[in-house]
């Protein structure tokens, strides 16, 4: 058996895989991700300790653990360098502390490979072998399979669509640069989009529901006004979808995959988005390369990543041994 560990900035998914890597038992604690990694890794430690209790599962049963962890990283040193989620969070040995407490074998990698990992084995990837998985949550995440090979890149972050440059001098980024694409399509892209057409004088529905107050403007509330024909929702919608259709052209002609899975939250909006992003991509793609491309919904849903880091730590094992 193994555990597979998601490490999201509201909740730690936890789950136990059997060793088909069927689900046995999922759970989830609290992160409690403004305070700091001492709180966050007694957390999940915690929450793995419950999980075992609650499934009369020992230690001595469990091959491995998998965990997927949003941010930097150094992989082989099972190390967490910095994550965007957290608050005090700087080079956590994440696997030493796991594998301390538990004695199993623990295996770490990027939250949106560990997604891709699932889907590719058990999801929307399955049987495919040139693979790009593009995550819409609170930012963009992308990672990518080619050839059967998840690639890594020397400093392990390749395929960081999130950070395609769209606009020479755009929205600042936390990576240090500017007009990135995760700026633009992502649940705080599309706010931001909103409270700027707000900002030039537009109205829309949604000020009402928020009673002018523009923090708590949500994606969600851009998916509802546009099922309301709301115009400034419409737009914003229309003008997301087209700016992830030039970063998705662009990785159709630099990564030539043939299946490019889209998930996360924002995702949800369906072909609200992706309708204007395929029409983009129809018109900027290379035309051999968009052929034999499609563009599908991911599968597993919201336990995709702890599913992921289960298949992760097998496929660890699997090819260690």
């Amino acid at each position: 058996m193994y555990i597979g560990i998601d490490l999201g900035g509201t909740n730690i998914k936890i789950g136990l895989l059997n060793d088909d890597l069927t689900v046995q038992f999922k759970m989830k604690v609290p992160t409690e991700s403004e305070t700091n990694s001492d709180r966050v890794m007694a957390n999940i430690i915690a929450g793995v300790k419950q999980l075992l209790i609650k499934t009369q599962t020992g230690t001595d049963q469990i091959k491995a653990i998998g965990i997927g962890v949003p941010g930097q990283m150094d992989i082989k040193a099972g190390l967490s360098i910095f994550s965007p989620n957290f608050s005090n969070w700087d080079n956590v040995p994440v696997v030493k502390i796991i594998e301390d407490e538990f004695h199993i074998p623990t295996y770490m990698d990027n939250d949106v490979r560990v997604n891709l990992y699932g889907e590719w084995k058990l999801g929307a990837g399955k049987g495919k072998q040139d693979v790009l998985m593009v995550t819409l949550g609170t930012g963009l995440g992308a990672a990518l399979i080619t050839n059967g090979q998840m690639m890594y890149g020397k400093s392990n972050s390749a395929a960081e669509l999130g950070h395609l440059n769209m606009y020479r001098h755009g929205r600042p980024c936390a990576c240090g640069s500017s007009g990135c694409l995760g700026r633009y399509v992502s649940a705080r892209g599309m706010i931001k989009t909103v409270q700027e057409h707000l900002a030039a004088g537009e109205t829309s529905i949604i000020t009402e529901w928020t009673h002018n107050d523009e923090t708590k403007i949500t994606a969600q509330m851009v998916s509802d006004a546009y099922d309301q024909d709301d115009q400034l929702a419409k737009k914003v919608m229309q003008e997301t979808g087209e700016i992830l259709g030039y970063g998705l052209s662009s990785a159709i002609n630099m990564f030539n995959p043939e299946r490019i899975i889209i998930g996360g939250g924002v995702a949800a909006a369906g072909n609200r988005l992706l309708k204007p992003t395929k029409e983009v991509i129809a018109g900027h793609a290379l035309k051999v390369a968009q052929e034999v491309c499609d563009i599908v919904p991911a599968q597993l849903g919201p336990w995709a990543g702890m599913i992921g880091a289960g298949v992760y730590a097998n496929q660890q094992v699997t090819y260690s041994n």
